[in-house]
């Protein structure tokens, strides 16, 4: 079990993250040619980003998974590693499926543009990383552009993420003056020949770095903590690497790191109790349920994160919101929009069981349905429209669409007690260009959004009197969410603290657990 090795990057908009993805492919050999990722025309995509609306803006909007392998002479006597790559949306209106992701995985990488330093996106995701005690490596990228004094890079990180941090390779020169990237572990530098900057490879023996470098690199050694990997594990460490994604500048370092420091499968949260790899059944939670990723067959694949066990094509595995089991026949495993049948999967492994709606975010599988895994709640919308259909003929195709949509996490869905448009609620405003393109491609409904009246949503929790009572006075603001949940609708976050203040006996929650 301990050679997989599964992690996702997080990042802001335009940092390099679809490039790294990429070339981290090359790096294990999954693809053969890589392609310059550019935002618009009919440039060659990352294989990552395969949904209409992402080739035309040119940014990750689902989340993909991607398996590779290497080999590693100096691991374990030649051990090959298995990774399993999560690309998450590094667009700044993300989704929850970001903040779902981010549950499946055992570490992460963090990506910075040295010219800009940690941006709001990037200070989001590394929050949810930090929730869950997500180890994190960085990843400096852009080196060979202009950019700011690393030193400067380090300490804002160190600062405002609260986090120690402690370079593991160091560039010589920054933008037209980079000369290469030296590597501490191994004491060689890689550099670049020629004007195209080309990677050929490292140079063996000493380092010879030039004068005028000698004491930073002297002063980046000393002035910051040594790598400790127990620190790193727990997440208050990160160890710090520098590169160019698009040139191939220190991602064989990266995914070296991540081979040797990366923690292989961790325990997962199932209320009291915390289930290790090695427990006796193979069980795992849904953690991303994607529809029509091929729009001939409508197909639905609910994306599995193995927590423990060998699984084994054709087990019968029991859906905790099913109740009886069903026998996986086809579980998948992918590289981006290619996928094979998987005949057997270890923990960490990320499956996809094709499924006609019996799988929903949140569940769990299990031989013996005992076990529920916690943490992979629903979020409070920030953002609550109202969905006008263009066609009123269209109104069952529309419900079925939501609800679709709905179960794979693009939207929540709440039908209002009084009232009879459906609001869709979202935590980013891209999802909402993502509702209308699919409900437009892939369901043939047209719809617009039109402003609702309230600004966020609380699941309402306590006794049947308590909410009867409620209900009595705020009709008008309430709804159902699709599992029929009771939600109070609210027109801002006074009208929330107004409520809560009001009603002692009940609990408005910004979270729903599944």
């Amino acid at each position: 079990m301990s050679n997989r090795r599964t992690f996702a990057i997080i990042s802001h908009p335009d940092a390099g993250k679809t490039t790294l993805t990429e070339k981290l492919l090359l790096q294990g050999g999954a693809i053969h040619q890589a392609g310059q990722v550019k935002a618009r025309g009919e440039a060659r995509r990352a294989r990552s980003d395969w949904m209409k609306i992402e080739q035309q803006r040119g940014i990750s909007v689902t989340s993909s998974v991607m398996t590779f392998e290497k080999e590693f002479a100096e691991i374990g006597g030649g051990e090959t590693i298995t990774f399993n790559l999560l690309d998450t949306p590094g667009h700044e209106d993300f989704s929850e499926d970001t903040y779902r992701t981010l549950t499946a995985v055992d570490s992460a990488i963090m990506v910075i543009d040295a010219a800009k330093g940690i941006e709001p996106q990037t200070r989001k995701l590394f929050e949810v990383c930090r929730l869950r005690s997500v180890p994190i490596i960085t990843f400096v990228n852009k080196v060979d552009r202009e950019g700011r004094d690393p030193f400067e890079t380090l300490d804002e990180v160190a600062d405002m993420l609260a986090l120690d941090v402690s370079p593991q390779m160091w560039p010589i020169g920054m933008g037209g003056l980079f000369e290469g990237l030296l590597d501490f572990r191994t004491g060689e530098v890689a550099r670049p020949e020629g004007g195209s900057k080309e990677y050929l490879g490292k140079r063996d023996g000493d380092a010879e770095i030039p004068e005028d470098y000698e004491e930073e690199y002297q002063l980046a050694q000393a002035g910051y903590p040594e790598f400790n990997l127990e620190a790193y594990r727990n997440g208050d460490l990160t160890p710090v690497y520098f590169g160019s994604a698009l040139k191939n500048f220190g991602v064989e370092e990266l995914i070296d790191a991540i081979a040797r420091h990366a923690p292989p499968p961790r325990p997962q949260p199932a209320g009291e109790e915390r289930i290790t790899p090695d427990h006796d059944e193979v069980t795992g939670f849904i953690f991303k349920v994607q529809a029509n990723m091929d729009p001939n067959h409508r197909d639905r694949i609910a994306f599995m994160r193995q927590v423990s066990g060998t699984f084994k094509r054709g087990m019968k595995l029991t859906p905790s919101g099913l109740g009886k089991p069903i026998a996986v026949h086809s579980p998948i495993l992918f590289f981006a929009q290619d996928r094979e049948i998987a005949d057997t999967a270890e923990p960490g492994d990320i499956i996809g069981i094709p499924n006609h709606g019996t799988l929903r975010v949140g569940d769990t599988l299990s031989e013996k349905d005992k076990i529920r895994f916690t943490g992979l709640p629903n979020f409070a919308p920030e953002i609550l429209r109202r969905v006008q259909l263009k066609d009123p003929t269209k109104t069952k195709q529309l419900r079925k669409a939501l609800d679709d949509l709905s179960e794979e996490g693009v939207i929540q869905v709440f039908y209002p007690e009084i009232g009879g448009s459906s609001i869709v609620g979202v935590v980013g405003q891209l999802q909402l260009d993502v509702l209308i393109s699919r409900l437009s491609a892939e369901y043939k409904v047209e719809a617009n959004l039109e402003a609702s009246p309230f600004a966020t949503a609380r699941w309402l929790k306590g006794s049947d009197e308590a909410l009867r009572e409620f209900e009595r006075f705020n009709q008008g603001n309430l709804a159902k969410d699709r599992d029929g949940d009771m939600v109070f609708m609210a027109k801002s976050a006074w009208d929330v603290g107004y409520q809560e203040e009001k009603n002692p006996d009940l609990k408005f929650s910004a979270t729903k657990e599944r």
